[in-house]
Protein backbone atom coordinates (compact mmCIF):
# COMPACT_ATOMS: atom_id res chain seq x y z
CA UNK A 1 0.00 0.00 0.00
CA UNK A 2 1.22 3.54 -0.81
CA UNK A 3 0.23 6.37 1.54
CA UNK A 4 -0.20 9.82 -0.04
CA UNK A 5 -0.37 12.83 2.31
CA UNK A 6 -1.85 16.17 1.17
CA UNK A 7 -3.05 19.24 3.11
CA UNK A 8 -6.75 19.38 2.51
CA UNK A 9 -9.56 16.82 2.47
CA UNK A 10 -10.98 18.29 -0.79
CA UNK A 11 -7.63 17.73 -2.51
CA UNK A 12 -7.39 14.23 -0.96
CA UNK A 13 -10.81 13.30 -2.36
CA UNK A 14 -9.90 14.47 -5.88
CA UNK A 15 -6.48 12.77 -5.94
CA UNK A 16 -7.88 9.53 -4.51
CA UNK A 17 -10.11 9.21 -7.59
CA UNK A 18 -7.11 9.59 -9.91
CA UNK A 19 -4.74 7.12 -8.24
CA UNK A 20 -6.75 3.94 -7.79
CA UNK A 21 -6.77 1.16 -5.19
CA UNK A 22 -3.02 0.84 -4.50
CA UNK A 23 -3.03 4.26 -2.88
CA UNK A 24 -4.63 5.71 0.23
CA UNK A 25 -4.80 9.52 0.31
CA UNK A 26 -5.08 11.31 3.67
CA UNK A 27 -5.13 14.99 4.64
CA UNK A 28 -2.98 16.65 7.29
CA UNK A 29 -5.50 19.55 7.49
CA UNK A 30 -2.77 22.18 7.10
CA UNK A 31 0.21 22.53 9.44
CA UNK A 32 0.49 19.77 12.04
CA UNK A 33 3.01 21.40 14.38
CA UNK A 34 3.89 24.92 15.40
CA UNK A 35 5.98 26.85 17.90
CA UNK A 36 4.15 26.93 21.25
CA UNK A 37 3.46 30.53 22.33
CA UNK A 38 5.68 30.46 25.39
CA UNK A 39 9.17 31.64 26.20
CA UNK A 40 12.05 29.70 24.67
CA UNK A 41 10.27 28.22 21.59
CA UNK A 42 13.03 29.82 19.51
CA UNK A 43 16.46 30.13 21.09
CA UNK A 44 18.56 32.77 19.25
CA UNK A 45 21.62 31.95 21.41
CA UNK A 46 21.52 28.28 20.49
CA UNK A 47 21.63 28.53 16.69
CA UNK A 48 17.92 29.44 16.65
CA UNK A 49 16.93 26.01 17.96
CA UNK A 50 13.16 25.56 17.66
CA UNK A 51 10.82 23.52 19.84
CA UNK A 52 7.83 22.22 17.90
CA UNK A 53 4.52 21.10 19.37
CA UNK A 54 1.67 19.19 17.73
CA UNK A 55 -1.46 21.29 18.02
CA UNK A 56 -4.56 19.68 19.51
CA UNK A 57 -6.59 20.10 16.29
CA UNK A 58 -4.08 17.93 14.36
CA UNK A 59 -3.90 15.04 16.83
CA UNK A 60 -6.82 13.02 15.45
CA UNK A 61 -5.66 13.45 11.82
CA UNK A 62 -2.11 12.44 12.76
CA UNK A 63 -3.45 9.33 14.47
CA UNK A 64 -5.09 8.34 11.15
CA UNK A 65 -1.86 9.09 9.23
CA UNK A 66 0.23 7.13 11.76
CA UNK A 67 -2.03 4.05 11.51
CA UNK A 68 -1.92 4.14 7.70
CA UNK A 69 1.87 4.66 7.69
CA UNK A 70 2.38 1.41 9.66
CA UNK A 71 0.64 -0.52 6.86
CA UNK A 72 2.33 1.28 3.95
CA UNK A 73 5.55 0.44 2.11
CA UNK A 74 5.89 3.89 0.53
CA UNK A 75 4.99 7.31 1.90
CA UNK A 76 4.40 10.07 -0.66
CA UNK A 77 4.34 13.66 0.62
CA UNK A 78 2.16 15.56 -1.87
CA UNK A 79 1.52 18.83 -0.05
CA UNK A 80 1.25 22.14 -1.96
CA UNK A 81 4.12 23.18 -4.27
CA UNK A 82 5.35 26.16 -2.23
CA UNK A 83 7.32 27.02 0.90
CA UNK A 84 4.49 26.22 3.32
CA UNK A 85 3.76 22.96 1.48
CA UNK A 86 7.43 21.96 1.75
CA UNK A 87 7.34 22.78 5.46
CA UNK A 88 4.26 20.61 6.08
CA UNK A 89 5.92 17.73 4.21
CA UNK A 90 9.05 18.16 6.36
CA UNK A 91 7.01 18.26 9.60
CA UNK A 92 5.06 15.12 8.68
CA UNK A 93 8.28 13.27 7.84
CA UNK A 94 9.97 14.42 11.07
CA UNK A 95 6.91 13.41 13.12
CA UNK A 96 6.76 9.92 11.55
CA UNK A 97 10.51 9.60 12.03
CA UNK A 98 10.21 10.40 15.75
CA UNK A 99 7.53 7.70 15.98
CA UNK A 100 10.09 5.33 14.33
CA UNK A 101 7.68 4.56 11.49
CA UNK A 102 9.99 5.25 8.53
CA UNK A 103 12.31 2.28 8.94
CA UNK A 104 12.51 0.26 5.67
CA UNK A 105 10.00 2.59 4.01
CA UNK A 106 10.71 4.85 1.05
CA UNK A 107 9.66 8.48 1.47
CA UNK A 108 9.10 10.65 -1.60
CA UNK A 109 8.13 14.28 -2.14
CA UNK A 110 5.91 14.98 -5.15
CA UNK A 111 4.37 18.22 -6.37
CA UNK A 112 1.76 19.19 -8.92
CA UNK A 113 0.83 22.65 -10.04
CA UNK A 114 -2.71 21.64 -10.97
CA UNK A 115 -5.02 18.84 -9.84
CA UNK A 116 -5.80 17.01 -13.04
CA UNK A 117 -5.26 13.32 -13.77
CA UNK A 118 -2.36 14.10 -16.12
CA UNK A 119 -0.57 16.40 -13.63
CA UNK A 120 -1.07 14.06 -10.64
CA UNK A 121 0.19 11.00 -12.55
CA UNK A 122 3.17 13.00 -13.83
CA UNK A 123 3.95 14.15 -10.27
CA UNK A 124 3.80 10.61 -8.85
CA UNK A 125 6.08 9.37 -11.66
CA UNK A 126 8.67 12.12 -10.97
CA UNK A 127 9.32 12.19 -7.21
CA UNK A 128 12.10 14.21 -5.55
CA UNK A 129 13.46 14.73 -2.04
CA UNK A 130 12.32 17.42 0.39
CA UNK A 131 14.10 20.68 -0.55
CA UNK A 132 16.12 21.80 2.53
CA UNK A 133 16.48 25.41 1.27
CA UNK A 134 12.70 25.84 1.14
CA UNK A 135 12.35 24.33 4.62
CA UNK A 136 15.05 26.71 5.92
CA UNK A 137 13.23 29.66 4.32
CA UNK A 138 10.05 28.59 6.15
CA UNK A 139 11.94 28.26 9.44
CA UNK A 140 13.50 31.72 9.09
CA UNK A 141 10.06 33.24 8.43
CA UNK A 142 8.48 31.34 11.32
CA UNK A 143 11.32 32.26 13.74
CA UNK A 144 11.03 35.93 12.72
CA UNK A 145 7.25 35.92 13.17
CA UNK A 146 7.68 34.35 16.60
CA UNK A 147 10.49 36.64 17.75
CA UNK A 148 8.74 39.81 16.55
CA UNK A 149 5.26 38.86 17.77
CA UNK A 150 6.29 37.14 20.99
CA UNK A 151 8.68 39.86 22.12
CA UNK A 152 6.61 42.89 21.18
CA UNK A 153 3.05 41.72 21.92
CA UNK A 154 3.66 41.43 25.74
CA UNK A 155 5.02 45.02 25.80
CA UNK A 156 1.79 46.14 24.11
CA UNK A 157 -0.34 44.20 26.61
CA UNK A 158 1.28 45.95 29.57
CA UNK A 159 1.55 49.45 28.07
CA UNK A 160 -1.72 49.49 26.08
CA UNK A 161 -4.22 47.17 27.79
CA UNK A 162 -6.71 45.63 25.36
CA UNK A 163 -4.20 45.47 22.49
CA UNK A 164 -4.08 41.97 21.08
CA UNK A 165 -0.84 41.68 19.13
CA UNK A 166 1.93 43.08 16.97
CA UNK A 167 3.46 41.25 14.03
CA UNK A 168 6.12 41.34 11.35
CA UNK A 169 3.71 42.19 8.49
CA UNK A 170 0.59 43.18 10.40
CA UNK A 171 2.29 46.11 12.16
CA UNK A 172 3.70 47.48 8.88
CA UNK A 173 0.28 47.24 7.21
CA UNK A 174 -1.26 49.10 10.16
CA UNK A 175 1.46 51.77 9.92
CA UNK A 176 0.61 52.31 6.23
CA UNK A 177 -3.08 52.78 7.13
CA UNK A 178 -2.35 55.22 9.99
CA UNK A 179 0.22 57.20 7.97
CA UNK A 180 -2.32 57.63 5.17
CA UNK A 181 -4.93 58.86 7.70
CA UNK A 182 -2.38 61.37 9.02
CA UNK A 183 -1.75 62.66 5.48
CA UNK A 184 -5.52 63.08 5.00
CA UNK A 185 -5.86 64.98 8.31
CA UNK A 186 -3.06 67.38 7.35
CA UNK A 187 -4.31 67.85 3.80
CA UNK A 188 -5.18 71.37 2.71
CA UNK A 189 -7.42 71.49 -0.39
CA UNK A 190 -6.40 73.97 -3.11
CA UNK A 191 -8.89 75.67 -5.40
CA UNK A 192 -8.41 75.52 -9.17
CA UNK A 193 -10.63 76.08 -12.20
CA UNK A 194 -10.88 74.50 -15.65
CA UNK A 195 -12.12 76.17 -18.82
CA UNK A 196 -13.32 74.42 -21.96
CA UNK A 197 -14.62 75.90 -25.19
CA UNK A 198 -17.67 74.56 -26.98
CA UNK A 199 -17.12 75.22 -30.73
CA UNK A 200 -19.56 74.94 -33.67
CA UNK A 201 -18.59 74.81 -37.33
CA UNK A 202 -20.62 75.99 -40.36
CA UNK A 203 -22.33 72.56 -40.58
CA UNK A 204 -23.52 72.79 -36.97
CA UNK A 205 -21.02 70.16 -35.72
CA UNK A 206 -20.21 70.61 -32.02
CA UNK A 207 -16.75 70.12 -30.50
CA UNK A 208 -15.65 70.61 -26.89
CA UNK A 209 -11.94 71.44 -26.71
CA UNK A 210 -9.41 71.97 -23.92
CA UNK A 211 -7.18 75.06 -23.99
CA UNK A 212 -3.54 74.01 -24.13
CA UNK A 213 -2.06 77.49 -24.68
CA UNK A 214 -3.54 80.94 -24.03
CA UNK A 215 -1.76 84.01 -25.43
CA UNK A 216 1.55 82.02 -25.67
CA UNK A 217 1.26 80.80 -22.06
CA UNK A 218 1.01 77.02 -21.54
CA UNK A 219 -2.16 76.12 -19.60
CA UNK A 220 -1.59 73.78 -16.65
CA UNK A 221 -3.64 72.45 -13.74
CA UNK A 222 -3.19 75.55 -11.57
CA UNK A 223 -3.20 78.20 -14.34
CA UNK A 224 -6.64 79.38 -13.19
CA UNK A 225 -6.68 79.61 -9.40
CA UNK A 226 -9.83 81.67 -8.91
CA UNK A 227 -13.04 82.88 -10.54
CA UNK A 228 -11.25 86.18 -11.35
CA UNK A 229 -8.58 84.31 -13.36
CA UNK A 230 -11.35 82.52 -15.27
CA UNK A 231 -13.28 85.75 -15.97
CA UNK A 232 -10.11 87.39 -17.36
CA UNK A 233 -9.49 84.36 -19.59
CA UNK A 234 -13.11 84.33 -20.80
CA UNK A 235 -12.96 88.02 -21.75
CA UNK A 236 -9.71 87.41 -23.61
CA UNK A 237 -11.05 84.35 -25.50
CA UNK A 238 -14.29 86.06 -26.57
CA UNK A 239 -12.24 88.49 -28.67
CA UNK A 240 -10.36 85.75 -30.54
CA UNK A 241 -11.23 84.27 -33.95
CA UNK A 242 -10.44 80.54 -34.28
CA UNK A 243 -9.64 78.15 -37.14
CA UNK A 244 -9.33 74.37 -37.29
CA UNK A 245 -5.65 74.10 -38.24
CA UNK A 246 -4.95 70.38 -38.06
CA UNK A 247 -6.82 67.06 -38.10
CA UNK A 248 -4.56 64.08 -37.42
CA UNK A 249 -5.22 60.37 -36.99
CA UNK A 250 -2.87 57.75 -35.62
CA UNK A 251 -3.33 54.12 -34.64
CA UNK A 252 -2.80 53.44 -30.93
CA UNK A 253 -2.30 49.91 -29.57
CA UNK A 254 -3.47 48.74 -26.17
CA UNK A 255 -1.71 45.60 -24.95
CA UNK A 256 -3.30 42.84 -22.87
CA UNK A 257 -2.31 42.40 -19.21
CA UNK A 258 -0.48 39.28 -18.06
CA UNK A 259 -2.30 36.33 -16.46
CA UNK A 260 -3.07 36.67 -12.74
CA UNK A 261 -0.66 36.26 -9.85
CA UNK A 262 -2.13 35.90 -6.33
CA UNK A 263 -1.82 39.61 -5.71
CA UNK A 264 -3.25 40.83 -9.06
CA UNK A 265 -6.14 38.34 -8.70
CA UNK A 266 -6.95 39.83 -5.29
CA UNK A 267 -6.74 43.38 -6.67
CA UNK A 268 -8.84 42.83 -9.82
CA UNK A 269 -11.49 40.63 -8.15
CA UNK A 270 -11.86 43.35 -5.52
CA UNK A 271 -12.35 46.07 -8.17
CA UNK A 272 -14.54 44.10 -10.58
CA UNK A 273 -16.40 41.61 -8.41
CA UNK A 274 -16.28 43.32 -5.01
CA UNK A 275 -14.63 40.26 -3.38
CA UNK A 276 -12.35 40.85 -0.39
CA UNK A 277 -8.88 39.24 -0.48
CA UNK A 278 -9.93 36.35 1.83
CA UNK A 279 -13.09 35.64 -0.16
CA UNK A 280 -11.25 35.59 -3.49
CA UNK A 281 -8.65 33.17 -2.07
CA UNK A 282 -11.28 30.81 -0.60
CA UNK A 283 -13.11 30.58 -3.92
CA UNK A 284 -9.85 30.13 -5.88
CA UNK A 285 -8.79 27.36 -3.46
CA UNK A 286 -12.02 25.48 -4.19
CA UNK A 287 -11.55 25.89 -7.97
CA UNK A 288 -7.98 24.55 -7.60
CA UNK A 289 -8.82 21.62 -5.33
CA UNK A 290 -11.63 20.29 -7.44
CA UNK A 291 -15.22 20.88 -8.50
CA UNK A 292 -17.60 17.96 -8.94
CA UNK A 293 -18.39 17.68 -12.66
CA UNK A 294 -20.61 14.73 -13.53
CA UNK A 295 -19.35 12.59 -10.67
CA UNK A 296 -15.69 13.42 -11.23
CA UNK A 297 -13.77 15.97 -9.15
CA UNK A 298 -11.87 18.26 -11.51
CA UNK A 299 -9.34 20.97 -10.60
CA UNK A 300 -10.32 23.93 -12.80
CA UNK A 301 -7.37 26.27 -12.20
CA UNK A 302 -3.64 25.94 -11.45
CA UNK A 303 -2.18 26.60 -8.00
CA UNK A 304 -3.52 29.95 -6.75
CA UNK A 305 -0.64 31.03 -4.49
CA UNK A 306 1.92 32.23 -6.98
CA UNK A 307 3.87 35.29 -7.99
CA UNK A 308 4.98 33.83 -11.33
CA UNK A 309 3.85 35.87 -14.35
CA UNK A 310 4.32 33.33 -17.16
CA UNK A 311 2.47 30.17 -18.17
CA UNK A 312 3.88 26.85 -19.35
CA UNK A 313 4.89 26.40 -22.99
CA UNK A 314 2.36 23.56 -23.40
CA UNK A 315 -0.48 25.71 -22.09
CA UNK A 316 0.54 28.63 -24.34
CA UNK A 317 0.47 26.49 -27.48
CA UNK A 318 -2.99 25.10 -26.52
CA UNK A 319 -4.18 28.68 -25.87
CA UNK A 320 -2.92 29.75 -29.30
CA UNK A 321 -4.77 26.87 -31.04
CA UNK A 322 -7.93 27.71 -29.09
CA UNK A 323 -7.74 31.41 -30.05
CA UNK A 324 -7.19 30.52 -33.72
CA UNK A 325 -10.15 28.09 -33.78
CA UNK A 326 -12.57 30.21 -31.74
CA UNK A 327 -11.76 33.75 -32.90
CA UNK A 328 -9.62 33.48 -36.04
CA UNK A 329 -5.98 33.78 -37.06
CA UNK A 330 -5.89 37.56 -36.79
CA UNK A 331 -6.25 37.30 -33.00
CA UNK A 332 -3.11 35.16 -32.57
CA UNK A 333 0.17 37.12 -32.14
CA UNK A 334 3.11 36.10 -34.34
CA UNK A 335 5.09 34.97 -31.26
CA UNK A 336 3.81 33.87 -27.83
CA UNK A 337 3.69 36.81 -25.39
CA UNK A 338 5.94 36.79 -22.32
CA UNK A 339 5.36 38.70 -19.07
CA UNK A 340 8.70 38.06 -17.33
CA UNK A 341 9.38 41.78 -16.93
CA UNK A 342 6.16 42.36 -14.96
CA UNK A 343 7.05 40.56 -11.74
CA UNK A 344 6.78 41.80 -8.15
CA UNK A 345 9.71 43.07 -6.09
CA UNK A 346 10.59 39.86 -4.22
CA UNK A 347 8.91 37.36 -6.56
CA UNK A 348 9.98 33.75 -6.01
CA UNK A 349 8.38 32.57 -9.26
CA UNK A 350 8.23 28.93 -8.22
CA UNK A 351 5.06 28.39 -10.29
CA UNK A 352 3.17 29.48 -13.32
CA UNK A 353 0.68 32.32 -13.15
CA UNK A 354 -2.94 31.33 -12.43
CA UNK A 355 -4.66 29.85 -15.48
CA UNK A 356 -7.43 27.36 -16.31
CA UNK A 357 -6.20 23.73 -16.33
CA UNK A 358 -8.10 23.22 -19.58
CA UNK A 359 -8.88 26.28 -21.71
CA UNK A 360 -11.54 24.29 -23.62
CA UNK A 361 -13.56 24.21 -20.37
CA UNK A 362 -15.01 27.66 -21.00
CA UNK A 363 -16.93 29.42 -18.21
CA UNK A 364 -20.27 28.77 -19.98
CA UNK A 365 -19.57 25.03 -20.23
CA UNK A 366 -18.97 24.66 -16.48
CA UNK A 367 -21.45 27.29 -15.26
CA UNK A 368 -24.04 24.74 -14.17
CA UNK A 369 -21.54 23.01 -11.83
CA UNK A 370 -20.43 26.24 -10.10
CA UNK A 371 -21.95 28.57 -7.54
CA UNK A 372 -22.56 32.16 -8.71
CA UNK A 373 -19.33 33.43 -7.07
CA UNK A 374 -17.25 30.50 -8.32
CA UNK A 375 -18.51 31.19 -11.84
CA UNK A 376 -17.63 34.89 -11.62
CA UNK A 377 -14.08 34.18 -10.42
CA UNK A 378 -13.49 31.35 -12.89
CA UNK A 379 -14.75 33.58 -15.73
CA UNK A 380 -12.31 36.31 -14.62
CA UNK A 381 -9.32 33.90 -14.44
CA UNK A 382 -10.21 32.16 -17.71
CA UNK A 383 -10.67 35.34 -19.74
CA UNK A 384 -7.62 37.13 -18.29
CA UNK A 385 -5.34 34.11 -18.96
CA UNK A 386 -6.65 33.57 -22.50
CA UNK A 387 -6.55 37.28 -23.40
CA UNK A 388 -2.91 37.47 -22.26
CA UNK A 389 -1.97 35.48 -25.38
CA UNK A 390 -4.04 37.55 -27.85
CA UNK A 391 -3.24 40.45 -30.18
CA UNK A 392 -3.37 44.02 -28.81
CA UNK A 393 -6.53 46.08 -29.40
CA UNK A 394 -6.15 48.89 -31.94
CA UNK A 395 -7.77 52.32 -31.78
CA UNK A 396 -7.89 55.11 -34.35
CA UNK A 397 -7.01 58.17 -32.29
CA UNK A 398 -8.11 61.47 -33.85
CA UNK A 399 -6.83 64.84 -32.66
CA UNK A 400 -8.30 68.15 -33.85
CA UNK A 401 -6.20 71.29 -33.25
CA UNK A 402 -7.89 74.67 -33.19
CA UNK A 403 -5.70 77.84 -33.30
CA UNK A 404 -6.28 81.56 -32.99
CA UNK A 405 -5.43 83.55 -36.12
CA UNK A 406 -2.15 84.75 -34.57
CA UNK A 407 -1.37 81.15 -33.35
CA UNK A 408 -0.87 82.43 -29.78
CA UNK A 409 -3.85 80.44 -28.44
CA UNK A 410 -4.20 76.71 -29.11
CA UNK A 411 -7.06 74.31 -28.25
CA UNK A 412 -7.16 70.55 -28.73
CA UNK A 413 -9.69 67.77 -28.59
CA UNK A 414 -9.19 64.03 -29.06
CA UNK A 415 -11.37 61.01 -29.59
CA UNK A 416 -10.76 57.40 -30.42
CA UNK A 417 -12.67 54.68 -32.16
CA UNK A 418 -11.91 50.99 -31.80
CA UNK A 419 -10.47 49.64 -35.03
CA UNK A 420 -9.68 46.03 -34.01
CA UNK A 421 -10.86 44.61 -30.67
CA UNK A 422 -7.96 42.11 -30.21
CA UNK A 423 -7.80 40.84 -26.61
CA UNK A 424 -10.81 43.02 -25.65
CA UNK A 425 -12.97 40.43 -27.42
CA UNK A 426 -12.35 38.16 -24.40
CA UNK A 427 -11.38 40.46 -21.52
CA UNK A 428 -13.48 43.61 -21.52
CA UNK A 429 -11.51 46.54 -20.16
CA UNK A 430 -14.03 48.32 -17.92
CA UNK A 431 -12.15 51.43 -16.88
CA UNK A 432 -11.03 52.15 -20.44
CA UNK A 433 -14.48 52.15 -22.02
CA UNK A 434 -14.64 55.94 -21.79
CA UNK A 435 -11.67 56.11 -24.20
CA UNK A 436 -14.18 55.58 -26.97
CA UNK A 437 -15.37 59.05 -27.90
CA UNK A 438 -16.18 59.77 -31.51
CA UNK A 439 -15.42 63.19 -32.96
CA UNK A 440 -17.63 64.62 -35.72
CA UNK A 441 -16.37 64.87 -39.33
CA UNK A 442 -14.99 68.43 -39.68
CA UNK A 443 -12.84 70.29 -42.22
CA UNK A 444 -10.02 72.77 -41.75
CA UNK A 445 -11.18 76.37 -41.66
CA UNK A 446 -12.99 78.92 -39.46
CA UNK A 447 -14.98 77.73 -36.41
CA UNK A 448 -17.13 79.73 -33.97
CA UNK A 449 -17.31 79.77 -30.19
CA UNK A 450 -20.74 78.53 -29.09
CA UNK A 451 -20.16 78.76 -25.33
CA UNK A 452 -17.47 78.68 -22.62
CA UNK A 453 -17.64 76.05 -19.88
CA UNK A 454 -15.90 76.91 -16.62
CA UNK A 455 -15.84 74.65 -13.57
CA UNK A 456 -14.50 75.01 -10.05
CA UNK A 457 -12.46 72.14 -8.52
CA UNK A 458 -10.54 71.43 -5.32
CA UNK A 459 -7.54 69.13 -4.97
CA UNK A 460 -8.39 65.85 -3.23
CA UNK A 461 -6.51 64.20 -0.34
CA UNK A 462 -4.80 60.86 -1.06
CA UNK A 463 -7.41 58.08 -0.88
CA UNK A 464 -7.58 55.70 2.10
CA UNK A 465 -6.40 52.16 1.36
CA UNK A 466 -8.85 49.56 0.11
CA UNK A 467 -7.98 45.86 0.43
CA UNK A 468 -6.78 45.92 -3.19
CA UNK A 469 -4.58 49.02 -2.86
CA UNK A 470 -3.13 47.81 0.47
CA UNK A 471 -2.18 44.47 -1.12
CA UNK A 472 -0.59 46.38 -4.01
CA UNK A 473 1.39 48.64 -1.66
CA UNK A 474 2.69 45.76 0.50
CA UNK A 475 3.77 43.92 -2.65
CA UNK A 476 5.52 47.03 -4.02
CA UNK A 477 7.42 47.40 -0.74
CA UNK A 478 8.39 43.71 -0.78
CA UNK A 479 6.71 43.11 2.60
CA UNK A 480 5.11 39.72 3.33
CA UNK A 481 3.92 37.22 0.73
CA UNK A 482 0.79 37.50 -1.44
CA UNK A 483 -0.51 34.23 0.04
CA UNK A 484 -0.66 35.76 3.54
CA UNK A 485 -2.06 39.21 2.70
CA UNK A 486 -5.67 38.02 3.03
CA UNK A 487 -5.15 36.76 6.60
CA UNK A 488 -3.09 39.83 7.64
CA UNK A 489 -5.87 42.16 6.46
CA UNK A 490 -8.50 40.21 8.37
CA UNK A 491 -6.34 40.26 11.56
CA UNK A 492 -6.12 44.08 11.45
CA UNK A 493 -9.92 44.30 11.16
CA UNK A 494 -10.92 41.61 13.68
CA UNK A 495 -8.55 42.97 16.34
CA UNK A 496 -10.16 46.37 16.06
CA UNK A 497 -7.09 48.24 14.76
CA UNK A 498 -8.87 49.46 11.63
CA UNK A 499 -12.41 49.33 10.29
CA UNK A 500 -13.58 49.14 6.72
CA UNK A 501 -16.07 51.91 5.91
CA UNK A 502 -17.29 51.87 2.29
CA UNK A 503 -14.52 49.35 1.56
CA UNK A 504 -11.80 51.76 2.75
CA UNK A 505 -9.66 51.28 5.87
CA UNK A 506 -10.02 53.86 8.65
CA UNK A 507 -7.66 53.28 11.60
CA UNK A 508 -9.41 53.14 14.97
CA UNK A 509 -8.10 55.18 17.92
CA UNK A 510 -6.50 52.00 19.26
CA UNK A 511 -4.88 51.33 15.86
CA UNK A 512 -3.42 54.85 15.79
CA UNK A 513 -2.17 54.48 19.37
CA UNK A 514 -0.48 51.13 18.71
CA UNK A 515 1.17 52.39 15.55
CA UNK A 516 2.48 55.52 17.28
CA UNK A 517 3.68 53.45 20.26
CA UNK A 518 5.56 50.96 18.04
CA UNK A 519 7.09 53.77 16.03
CA UNK A 520 8.38 55.39 19.24
CA UNK A 521 9.65 52.03 20.50
CA UNK A 522 11.71 51.47 17.35
CA UNK A 523 12.90 54.95 16.46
Amino acid sequence: MNLVIVESPAKAKTINKYLGDDYIVLASYGHIRDLPSKNGSVDPDNDFKMLWEVDSFSKKYLKEITEAAKESSKIILATDPDREGEAIAWHVKEYLNEKKLLKDKSVERVVFNEITKKAVTHGIDNPRQIEPLLVNAYMARRALDYLVGFNISPILWTKLPGSKSAGRVQSVALKLITEREHEIELFNPEEFWTLKINFKDSNNNSLIANISQLDTKKIEKFSFKSKDDINNAINQIKEIKFNISDISTKVVNRNPSGPFTTSTLQQVSSGRLGFGASRAMQIAQKLYQGIDIEGEAVGLITYMRTDGTNISKDAVSIFRDFIKNEYGNEYVPKDPLSYSGKKAKNAQEAHEAIRPTDIYRSPDKVKKYLSADQYKLYDLIWSRALSSQMEPAQFDRNTITINSEDNKTICKTSGSVIKFDGFLKVFKDQKKEEDESILPEVKKGPINIESLLDEQHFTQPPPRYSEASLVKKLEELGIGRPSTYASIISVISTRGYAEAINKRFHPTDRGKLISAFLEKLFS
